[in-house]
């Protein structure tokens, strides 16, 4: 039997996910995306697991979001439980791309908790663009009882995603600017501040609030915002 010609290029592109050369492992996440067969998205959300590189993984979930959202919706469902923290990272963050909202379930308190700040940052955003209406409130809660979690990077990312649900975020922001902890009251401020005015920029926002914190001016903000 004589095998055609897209039949060997889907072999080269699946075997070239496996390469130990990022480039290739590119080009071959971009010509899957290309030609997409419904046959290639196992083995593409397989490799979103354990890709190490971030721009192959973008490739991946570009790919991914090419082909019928009744083949990889499933799928990408199924990785949220995995024991992987990767996998369930981008899972989500092919979900947020994907944009269907019947993944809406299966964003749970456990993934928006996640002890991996580089999942609860992608169920965030994943959240976010899922979110039902007249839910937002109740998903802006979830996300402020965590104002002041890790570093930098966690925490702008939870800031724009509270930023992301508007004026539903501002009684849960409020309430977060009397907690005890000053971190907390510091990123509360904070992320007011950006939604008030989202050209502020994170390190000028944060700054400020540890300041006001400081000098114990905290609740200033509360009419502002």
């Amino acid at each position: 039997m004589t095998i055609t010609k897209p039949d060997t290029d889907a072999v080269r592109a699946l075997q070239g996910l496996e390469d130990d050369r990022s480039s290739v492992r590119l080009r071959a996440a971009l010509a899957v995306g290309a030609t997409p067969d419904p046959g290639y998205v196992d083995q593409l959300i397989e490799r979103c697991a354990v890709e190490p590189e971030f721009f192959v993984r973008d490739m991946l979930t570009w790919a991914l979001t090419r082909h019928p959202v009744s083949m990889t919706l499933p799928r990408l469902l199924r990785e949220l439980r995995s024991e992987r923290a990767q996998a369930r990272s981008q899972a989500l963050h092919t979900l947020s791309k994907i944009g269907d909202r019947r993944a809406w379930p299966a964003i749970t308190r456990a993934l928006l908790w996640d002890a991996d700040d580089a999942v609860a940052r992608s169920a965030w955003r994943t959240a976010v663009v899922l979110v039902p209406e007249g839910e937002e409130s109740a998903l802006a809660a979830v996300l402020a009882a965590q104002l002041g979690r890790g570093g930098r990077e966690t925490q702008l990312s939870l800031s724009r995603a509270l930023v992301a649900l508007g004026d539903m975020a501002v009684p849960a922001l409020r309430a977060a600017t009397a907690a005890p902890d000053p971190r907390v009251r510091a990123h509360a401020l904070a992320t007011q501040r950006l939604l008030r005015d989202p050209e502020a920029g994170f390190e000028f926002a944060i700054e400020e609030a540890k300041r006001v914190v400081a000098l114990g001016s905290d609740h200033g903000d509360d009419e502002a915002c």
